[in-house]
């Protein structure tokens, strides 16, 4: 565009001149010059750096080469430079991708497109994006394709090896690396943190000052994804989209920049000792071959930073031709029995997953509109976690009748499957254990790898190492053969695959509920919950499991749940998950069965979600739309301070598309309001709450104090 452009205003310069120069030899001279001027343009606009910018113009990223052919890109909004130029490449045992490219071609696209989920915090999305590829040959003969595609909240980039006569790359590092140009606060925790079950915290990355602020990292380096709040007061998200047959990225700051450290192949034992960067087997590449997404979403506020559906846009469609199958659900457990130790997982007189004591649950669920019961400690296994046997109940476990009422009642059974770390003989029996599931009617199974290292099929690996990725797409895939849904605890950090596989329903990777009930350190705080859906959730879909309602524990009394009771009512709607479990035990419920009303009533499906207020760390309140209903849900929570928030019910006469809703402004509604009591606290009263109704409109506001370590919840339905 710009060549041509040049080139237009040079014929006009050039026939301007003719019409001046009367001479011959004085127009000889001068058409001389201006074609040697002009062959020097054509070389600078030929030699621009490629770019693309975002469909509204406000981003911009610029692909950059060095002078020797190292390769880099930088990022501008509003033409100001917020990524300043940062690399690109790899290392490999067979040849350093780091310079020596030339550019062999570029390519631009323009893409527009909405697509609706199969269950979601929304119903149709937008994919509005341009698209830049750059075409690039290496010195060595390699060639490779750097993707980048812009949208209006952020921008990502991946890197694609077209088919070539090399075969096979072995990556020891890639040099991805994110500049930024301001002073950041980065909230995170640790790569080698167990299961990602750790408190987020916030640390301070000054640009002018990276490697000295290097040490508050410790000698250790961040999980991915990290979320930034910039000193300009917007925001910024950095993740990954798309991981397959890849190991996860992790993050540490060095040398000015936020860099890629690949989660490496084991080959030795794991010692304590500082974390290498070099030299490691990171990852075996078959080409052709595209690694994930590398994204970042970079927003002016925090609703738009919640809303950006990049990640999910980033990966590939549905691949399960009939999904009508896979249907959201709340449910209950015989779970959190077994963490306050009143039930235990093995066989005994504790015995949790007992015949009556599902049918008990069972039945419960029914009357309570709960769809699904979980039952943990159900198999062979539980005494030694040496071998679990997936298809051979306890003898107090009747699985025939129990999957006879489960037919006659309609409430499914959510089947357990916990491998202690042993993915690799679970894997050589998929078929024979999710058959075994599929016949007794079992369509949600949760999976569970608790070992800090998991047996992979390639021997001891990281669990999010290229064999634990590898392993847990087999399962996604093998289960979707079988109608089975997945919920995977001890997973991977999630990365957006359940738009091309949706039976991925939900994933743990959160120091969830259960540390609640036996934590050394008493519990999760108050803060915990308020950083989750601004960290972890932005991911994707977290099994969190709330709804305690008794928060006292005899057996270990130094520990319990740090909220009052509507906080935890607060966390159905602030929590999105397709699959959502009431946690607590069915006659605790009861004692509060006014509050329990909100849980019967929840959907976990929905047609639009909002971020009304929040602030990370502190508080937020979220307002979701029930797919397919004028039902609306809003729940808040605060962290350990008490706080008052106003809600906007104007929300209520926008549509999905920012068009004014045709219900008008007159609409009434009936709200329900469960809040806390003015005398609630999470330590001295938490179970103080009011529950009351309003006849209520878009025009209103609803104002609700929040008690320390407290929340609130919602329900809006049109008054008939």
């Amino acid at each position: 565009m710009l060549f041509f452009l040049i080139l237009s205003i040079f014929f006009v310069y050039v026939r301007i001149m003719e019409y001046l120069c009367t001479g011959i030899f004085k127009f000889s001279i001068m058409k001389q010059s201006l074609y040697i001027a002009f062959i020097c343009l054509f070389f600078l606009s030929c030699s621009s750096s490629p770019e693309v910018s975002s469909p509204d113009g406000s981003l911009s990223v610029r692909f950059e080469q060095t002078e020797d052919g190292g390769i880099a890109y930088s990022v501008l909004r509003d033409g100001q430079t917020v990524i300043e130029s940062s690399p690109l490449g790899f290392l490999t045992e067979e040849q350093p991708l780091r310079n020596g490219f030339n550019i062999a071609g570029t390519k631009k696209n323009k893409h527009t497109s909405v697509w609706e989920t199969v269950w979601g915090e929304e119903r149709f999305i937008t994919d509005h994006h341009n698209e830049l590829v750059v075409s690039l040959e290496h010195e060595s003969g390699i060639r490779m394709d750097v993707v980048f595609r812009v949208f209006d909240d952020g921008f990502a980039f991946r890197y694609v090896f077209p088919e070539q006569d090399r075969r096979e790359l072995t990556v020891t590092d890639e040099l991805t690396a994110y500049r930024f140009t301001q002073t950041a606060e980065a909230w995170s925790i640790p790569w080698r943190t167990e299961y990602y079950e750790g408190l987020w915290q916030k640390r301070v990355i000054n640009h002018s000052q990276f490697s000295i602020l290097n040490s508050q990292f410790s000698n250790d380096t961040l999980c991915s994804p990290v979320t930034i709040e910039f000193a300009d007061g917007t925001y910024g998200f950095v993740h990954e989209a798309a991981l397959t047959d890849y190991p996860a990225q992790n993050l540490y700051v060095r040398e000015g920049a936020l860099r890629t450290y690949l989660t490496p192949w084991l080959r030795e034992p794991i010692k304590n000792e500082e974390l290498k960067i070099k030299n490691e087997v990171k990852a075996y590449v078959e080409l052709p071959f595209a690694t994930p997404w590398r994204f970042v979403v970079l927003t002016r506020t925090l609703p738009e930073l919640v809303a950006s559906r990049i990640m999910l846009n980033l990966n590939e469609p549905c691949a399960i031709e009939d999904p009508s199958w896979i249907k959201p659900a709340k449910f209950m457990g015989i779970w959190w029995g077994m963490h306050i130790k009143t039930m235990t997982w093995e066989q005994g007189p504790l015995h949790g997953a007992t015949t009556a004591n599902m049918e008990r649950y069972m039945r419960f669920a029914k009357e309570h509109g709960i769809g699904a019961v979980l039952a943990e400690g159900w198999n062979k296994g539980w005494e030694d976690w040496k071998h679990f046997d997936f298809t051979t109940p306890y003898d107090d476990w009747d699985m025939d009748y129990l999957s006879r009422l489960s037919d006659s009642l309609g409430v499914q059974i959510v089947g357990h499957n916990e491998t202690g770390g042993n993915a690799a003989d679970y894997e050589k029996d998929l078929d024979a254990i999710y058959r075994y599931h599929e016949a007794n009617g079992i369509h949600v199974i949760k999976t569970g790898y608790v070992a800090p290292i998991i047996r992979t099929m390639d021997g001891l690996q990281w669990n999010k190492g290229q064999s634990g990725v590898r392993h847990y797409r087999k399962v996604i895939e093998t289960a979707a053969k079988y109608h089975i849904a997945i919920d995977n605890h001890e997973p991977v950090m999630p990365t957006g695959l359940q738009r091309t596989y949706p039976n991925l329903m939900s994933q743990e990777g959160v120091r969830g509920q259960e540390w609640n009930a036996w934590s050394a350190d008493g519990g999760s705080p108050c803060e915990h919950v308020t950083v989750l859906p601004y960290t972890r959730i932005l991911a994707g879909p977290v099994d969190y499991t709330p709804g305690v309602f008794r928060f006292e524990n005899p057996i270990i009394p130094t520990t319990r749940v740090h909220s009052t009771l509507m906080n935890q009512l607060g966390l159905f709607v602030c929590f999105y998950s397709p699959l959502q479990m009431a946690c607590d035990l069915p006659e605790h419920y009861m004692e509060h069965p006014d509050a329990f009303r909100f849980i019967e009533h929840v959907p976990c499906d929905w047609e639009r979600s909002l971020l009304i207020d929040g602030k990370i760390g502190d508080f937020c309140v979220f307002a979701r739309q029930e797919r397919g209903t004028d039902n609306w849900y809003i729940g808040g929570i605060t962290d350990e301070e008490a706080r008052e928030v106003a809600v906007p019910l104007s929300f209520l006469n926008v549509q999905g598309d920012n068009e004014q809703s045709t219900k008008g402004q007159c609409t009434k509604y009936k709200v329900t309001i469960y809040r806390d009591a003015e005398d609630a606290d999470w330590e001295t009263r938490p179970y103080a709450y009011n529950i009351e109704e309003r006849e209520m409109t878009a025009d209103d506001t609803i104002r609700v104090r929040m008690a320390a370590g407290g929340g609130f919840a919602m329900e809006l339905k049109i008054n008939q």
